[in-house]
């Protein structure tokens, strides 16, 4: 299959990449600034068998449409996987942050993933078959103190996810949520973090948490029992694996917290079936 990875610089991107190349697929690697900051990543990936790399900025409508079009000439128009990976972690006290901020982070977080479905989907609808993978998370179905502005930008991305799934799967094409929980990626490093002292001054041990959740995972993700990014490569292998229309609608790969979500997931399909029902949309 020809595969569209989105943000493939580093972590949970690079390691899909591989996985699937591997595994005999034709890869394209996107990521910004191929021959700046990221030159080293883009050069490394374009080393390996069946990948291809390709510059895109998912926070730029000219930048997806170029790479895009030019990855569909490359593939005479057969864009079988989109992998909407690239994303941007964020925490701290909602009140602590600026607008623009927020703004940006979602940016990066809905509108980049709404970009490349707007600009792989007409190559899929030709072909009637396809698959797009958006990269969420459990906090995209359980919000957190500290974490809350983040939640909203992967709890944005589950309801387009969801509701696109059930626009498209009648024109044979399938989308998945892949849901991981906390992993030891360099996630962190380009995080959007909260930084407004004076505010964040007034919540007491509350602001405190950010520092707090970062100390437990550390010491986590330093443990034998460290979770594997590897693991959130892998599920997204199984599921490009899988028959066509027969693919679940989200993957939970958590085995710290992960009990708790896929029940919630459950329970949620069982109750949005009944409004389905109530609408007349079953």
């Amino acid at each position: 299959m020809n595969v569209i990875v989105t943000g493939t610089s580093s972590g949970f991107g690079q390691l899909t990449v591989r996985t699937l190349a591997s595994n005999g697929h034709t890869v394209f690697a996107t990521l910004r600034d191929i021959k700046g900051r990221n030159a080293t990543a883009a050069a490394d990936l374009a080393k390996v068998p069946n990948v291809q790399v390709v510059e895109l900025d998912v926070t730029s409508d000219a930048s997806v449409e170029a790479a895009v079009g030019d990855i569909a000439k490359r593939t005479g128009g057969a864009i079988d996987v989109l992998v909407n990976n690239a994303g941007r972690f964020s925490m701290g006290i909602q009140e602590a942050y600026r607008l623009d901020e927020t703004k940006s982070l979602f940016e990066t977080n809905v509108f980049g993933p709404l970009r490349l479905n707007r600009a792989v989907l007409p190559h899929m609808r030709a072909k009637r078959s396809g698959l797009i993978v958006n990269v969420s998370s459990i906090v995209g179905r359980v919000s957190l103190p500290t974490l809350g502005t983040y939640s909203a930008t992967k709890y944005a991305l589950e309801a387009l996810g969801e509701a696109l799934r059930d626009e498209v799967k009648w024109l044979g094409i399938d989308v998945v949520l892949i849901e991981p929980g906390a992993f030891p990626t360099k996630v962190g490093d380009n995080g959007l973090y909260a930084n407004d002292p004076a505010r964040a001054e007034g919540y007491g041990a509350v602001a405190e948490i950010p520092q707090k959740m970062g100390e437990s995972l550390g010491q986590l993700f330093s443990s034998p029992q460290a979770p594997k990014p590897q693991d959130v490569a892998d599920a997204i292998l199984e599921v490009v694996k899988m028959p066509a229309g027969k693919r679940p609608a989200r993957v939970v790969v958590d085995a710290l917290s992960g009990g708790p979500i896929k029940a919630l997931n459950v329970d949620y399909d069982k109750h949005r079936q009944d409004v389905l029902t109530a609408f007349g949309l079953a």
